[in-house]
C-alpha cells in the first residue's frame, strides 16, 4: 500500500449532521466514519473538509417539485437528478460537520450545492459537469498529486469526487473504512466498481497507520 506522503491530501466528504443517525438524510451508520478520520487526519499534509450548503429552494430538494415522490429522479438543465429529502440547509444544525469531529486541523473547508438550480455530488465540479469547485487549482498550490477520500456516501458524494480526481489527473485512493453508502438501488456496488475500473486504490485506517507506524 502507497503511504501518504508529501504530496498527499485527506478530503473528507460531508461528515454532516444530516447524512449521520437522526440527519435528514442519514446515511446508515454514518456516525461511525468520524473516530476514523479524527484518527488517520493527522498523518496527512493537507487536509480539506467539504460541506453541503444548499439554500432551502434548492432543485435537488423533492419538497420544491410539486407532487414528486423522494428519491424519484427529474430532469435538470444538465440532466438526470435525484430528488432528495431537503438536507443541509445553510445555517441550519444539519448542515453543521458532526460535533465529534475535529475540524480543527481542517487547512480548507470548502462549501458546495449553493447554487440553486445545480446540485453538486463531487468535491471538484457541480453536477452540470463543467463548474468547477476551485478545489483543483488549490490542491495543485499545495503541491498535491494524491488524494485521499473518505465521508459520506459512497456512492454518491465520495464516489463522483474519486472519479474527477481521477479525470484531473490525481492518484486517487479510498480509505473504505471510513466511508460510508446510502446504496440506492444498488448504487454503492457500481460505485465501487467504476472506481475500481478507473484506477482507484483501496485502503484501510488500520492499513494506513501500520504503515506509518502508528499505533503499533
Amino acid at each position: 500500500m502507497t503511504v501518504p506522503g508529501a504530496d498527499a491530501a485527506l478530503i473528507v466528504i460531508d461528515v454532516q449532521n444530516d447524512f449521520c443517525p437522526g440527519g435528514a438524510l442519514a446515511v446508515a451508520d454514518g456516525a461511525a466514519v468520524v473516530p476514523l478520520v479524527n484518527q488517520i487526519a493527522p498523518l496527512f499534509k493537507v487536509r480539506v473538509f467539504t460541506q453541503d450548503w444548499h439554500p432551502a429552494d434548492h432543485g435537488s430538494f423533492a419538497d420544491n417539485h410539486a407532487g414528486a415522490a423522494l428519491f424519484s429522479m427529474t430532469e435538470m438543465s444538465y440532466g438526470p437528478q435525484v430528488l432528495w429529502p431537503a438536507h443541509c440547509v445553510q445555517g441550519t444544525s444539519g448542515a453543521a460537520f458532526h460535533p465529534d469531529l475535529d475540524t480543527n486541523r481542517a487547512d480548507l473547508v470548502l462549501r458546495k450545492g449553493f447554487r440553486p438550480h445545480v446540485d453538486s455530488y463531487s468535491a471538484f465540479f457541480e453536477n452540470d459537469r463543467d463548474t468547477p469547485t476551485g478545489l483543483a487549482g488549490y490542491l495543485r498550490e499545495r503541491g498535491i498529486a494524491h488524494v485521499w477520500l473518505a465521508g459520506l456516501a459512497t456512492d454518491f458524494c465520495v464516489h463522483y469526487s474519486a472519479m474527477d480526481a481521477i479525470r484531473l489527473g490525481f492518484a486517487v485512493t479510498l480509505v473504505e473504512d471510513a466511508c460510508r453508502e446510502i446504496d440506492l438501488d444498488g448504487s454503492h456496488g457500481r460505485a465501487l466498481g467504476a472506481m475500481g475500473s478507473a484506477g482507484v486504490a483501496f485502503a484501510r485506517t488500520e492499513e494506513i497507520r501500520a504503515a506509518i507506524g502508528v499505533g503499533r
